[in-house]
């Protein structure tokens, strides 16, 4: 079975291409839950109006289905709480400034 950390090191492959940060550091992954060979994402975009939002759930997705352990993967994108650039890592606000 793939432990939570493994989840969150394979989806930290996955990088935001509009800031050039992976979606951990951004703190756009609100939880992971591990059930056997199944995973459950939570998780929130910077924007609701993300045009890449598809294009990310199935990037996740991807990058967790790498891990030997895991078998399916479900992704819910949450609003609440709304994301805002002190959920980031301390690297990721040095580097954008406190503020996108």
């Amino acid at each position: 079975m793939a432990t939570k950390d493994e989840v969150y090191e394979a989806i930290g492959t996955v990088i935001d291409p509009e800031v050039g940060f992976d979606l951990v550091s951004l703190g756009l992954i609100y939880d992971v839950d591990v059930k056997g060979d199944h995973v459950d994402v939570k998780m929130t975009l910077s924007t609701r109006g993300c045009p890449l939002h598809e294009m990310m759930v199935q990037w996740v997705k991807d990058a967790v289905l790498k891990l030997s352990d895991v078998n399916s993967v479900d992704v819910e994108i949450v609003w609440e709480p709304a994301w805002n650039i002190s959920m980031a890592s301390d690297e990721v606000k040095a580097k954008l400034g406190g503020g996108m």
